[in-house]
Parts: structure tokens; C-alpha cells; sequence
């Protein structure tokens, strides 16, 4: 049996799970010898962004597509297709295992959050389990609060009196937290809640640091924090899924790009901080209106866009926004403040910094 260090790694579905983790794998293997094999979940034939991504691994980075699974009709949202998606994945994940760790010296599963029961299998094949999550501290607070929160507060989220404070962030108004927490009785709630309940309990977890840009909140995680992996460029391509999506990373880094209309995303957002454009952040759904709020009202890096009194955004609001920040006022502070945080960004990914020493902790952690 080869003595490499070996890691598997289970994104989600979507390529916005899976470059990130690809981008994880390639340090592992560039700076510290560390191999890796993808496993990815599929109810489908991939489509040809993600094949395109897997045909560039590097030697030494492998990936295995998971047998297809039957999702049910009755699935109305995309986070429960996420869930279903890994869960009835689970039976294959363990084969695959199995497999890994009769032929590699396995050190890690590294999940995403969307399916924890992944956590089972590995101490079954005897491997640590870890989380490797795409979501800013911000998020991560709210989260580890939920079990707080669901005792405090008798009426729904989207009814509190208040904005929801959380050590080290700016105030998030009700209608700005995950559509999931909206409605308390929802099963998207429930699973949220059984998740963080399971997180809280579990030592071992990662806690990603996306470029030292959240560092209060960071501080005030109340989580033990052994390791903090560093996040890198996002990849080559876009997140849409579309074989003819434009290259995000080749048009941020352009010299004539000088403003990124967003949904929020948070690989988009790193992308952008990290070459310096100011952002336009329309967020959709999901943890993206908790990402606006931190960009607009906490970092001060993107304008908002705003909807009108039936949610609707207008051309108008959107040709304001995009004038505002190319040469208005709020938007020189805006352009401002993104050229400092892209100048931090850099340095957290040079030898020596924080991204590179979390990175290196954990390399030896999965050496010993």
C-alpha cells in the first residue's frame, strides 16, 4: 500500500462545491505531497463545466463519480435536492471508502455541510471526518446560534421585532437571514437545526477563514478551531454549470473589468476581493443576503441593490447602483476600500501568513 497521506473529498452537487475543494486538493498535493480523490454525487450525467474542471487535475489528484441517483418529484427547493442528493448517495460513498482505504494510506473525508451523515461512514472506514465549508464566519455564527435562537424566540424568524445581533457582525434584519430559518415548521429548518446541533457537538470541525476579511467574528466563534484552511482562487470557470458560462477569474482579472454586478456568491465575492473590483451584491436566496449585508453595511466593498415593495428590482435601481459606483461618492469609497482588501488577500496567501501556516497545520496533522 503506497504511504502518501491520502484525502477524499465529497462536494455537494454544483460546481460551486466543487472547484473550491478542487483548489483545496491542488495545495494539498503542490506544497505538501498530499494526494487526493474527489467523490461526487450525481443524479445525472455530470455536465461538461465539471468534466472540464476533472480533465485538468493535476497527477496524483483522482475523481470518482458516484452511481446516479433517483431524486423524488416532491422536492421544491434546491438545499433539500442538496440533501436528498447525498443522502441517497450514502450507500455508494461507504463501497467507495472501502475501496480508497484498501489501496491508499485514507487520513480525511472532507465534506461539505449538506450532508453530515458522510461523518458515519468515515468513522466506520476509520477515517477523521471534517468540514470544509463554503460560507463566511458570519454565517457560521448564525448557525452555531441556532440552537440559541430556536429557544429564545417563540415566532417566526422573518417576525422578530428586531435585527439578529451576532458577536463581531453588523445587525442582519429578518429579512435578510436563510430562507431556510424563515419558516420554523419547514423540514428545511428541522435539518438545519439537527445539523448544527451535531456541528456543535463535534471536535474536530475546520473552520474555513476566507482571507482574514472577518476577523471579529472569527474571534467569537464559540467552536474549538484547530485548524483554519485558507481559501484560494475559485478556478477557471464559471458557476453556472454552462459549457458556455463566461471565465470568471479571466474577466475579473482583466484590466478593463471595474465593477461586478453579484449575486452574492461567496466564491464570486472572493474572486472579486481577491482582484480588486468592486461589487454590486443582488442576492438570491440561500446564505447570499447574509453575504450582502456584510459586504454593503460590515466591509463597506459592494453597493446593494434594492428591491421594490413587491421584491421586484427595477432597471432603474440597477442603472442608479451601477452609475453610483463608477462615479459617485459612495462608490469611491467603495473602490477604495476593496483595493485594501485585496492588498490583505494577497498576503494572506504569501509563505509565511496566516492562510499558508492554517494550510501547513493541517497538512501535518494528516502526515503524522
Amino acid at each position: 500500500m503506497d504511504q502518501t497521506p491520502h484525502v477524499a473529498l465529497l462536494p455537494s452537487p454544483g460546481m460551486g462545491h466543487l472547484i473550491p475543494l478542487v483548489e483545496f486538493a491542488k495545495q494539498l498535493l503542490h506544497h505538501h505531497h498530499i494526494s487526493s480523490t474527489l467523490i461526487i454525487p450525481t443524479t445525472g450525467p455530470p455536465p461538461q463545466t465539471q468534466i472540464s474542471v476533472l480533465e485538468l487535475l493535476p497527477e496524483n489528484l483522482n475523481h470518482i463519480f458516484l452511481p446516479h441517483v433517483h431524486l423524488p418529484e416532491n422536492l421544491p427547493t434546491v438545499v433539500l435536492q442538496l440533501w436528498a442528493t447525498m443522502s441517497l448517495s450514502i450507500p455508494s460513498l461507504r463501497n467507495t471508502l472501502k475501496l480508497l482505504s484498501s489501496t491508499n494510506r485514507l487520513v480525511a473525508l472532507v465534506v461539505d455541510p449538506f450532508r453530515l451523515d458522510a461523518f458515519d461512514v468515515a468513522e466506520e472506514i476509520g477515517v477523521a471526518p471534517y468540514i470544509y465549508s463554503i460560507s463566511t464566519a458570519m454565517s457560521f455564527l448564525f448557525w452555531f446560534h441556532m440552537p440559541k435562537l430556536d429557544k429564545m424566540f417563540t415566532c417566526e424568524y422573518r417576525d422578530l421585532p428586531e435585527p439578529v445581533k451576532l458577536p463581531g457582525c453588523v445587525p442582519v434584519q429578518e429579512r435578510d437571514l436563510f430562507e431556510a430559518v424563515q419558516d420554523r415548521s419547514h423540514v428545511e429548518y428541522r435539518k438545519l437545526l439537527e445539523n448544527v446541533s451535531r456541528v456543535n457537538s463535534f471536535e474536530g470541525i475546520i473552520i474555513k477563514r476566507f482571507l482574514d476579511l472577518e476577523e471579529g467574528a472569527i474571534k467569537a466563534l464559540q467552536v474549538e478551531e484547530p485548524c483554519k484552511p485558507p481559501v484560494y482562487p475559485i478556478g477557471p470557470l464559471t458557476q453556472t454549470g454552462s459549457s458556455d458560462g463566461a471565465p470568471q477569474i479571466e474577466v475579473l482579472r482583466h484590466s478593463s473589468t471595474g465593477r461586478f454586478l453579484t449575486h452574492s456568491g461567496l466564491n464570486s465575492t472572493l474572486d472579486s476581493v481577491f482582484h480588486g473590483v468592486p461589487l454590486i451584491a443582488w442576492p438570491i436566496y440561500a446564505d447570499q443576503k447574509m453575504i450582502a449585508v456584510m459586504l454593503n453595511e460590515g466591509l463597506k466593498v459592494a453597493l446593494r441593490i434594492k428591491a421594490n415593495e413587491i421584491g421586484i428590482v427595477e432597471r432603474e435601481e440597477i442603472a442608479r447602483d451601477v452609475k453610483e459606483l463608477i462615479e459617485g461618492e459612495e462608490g469611491k469609497k467603495v473602490r477604495e476600500k476593496i483595493k485594501s482588501l485585496q492588498d490583505a488577500a494577497g498576503n494572506a496567501l504569501n509563505k509565511n501568513e496566516s492562510s499558508a501556516k492554517s494550510l501547513s497545520e493541517l497538512a501535518f496533522r494528516w502526515k503524522i
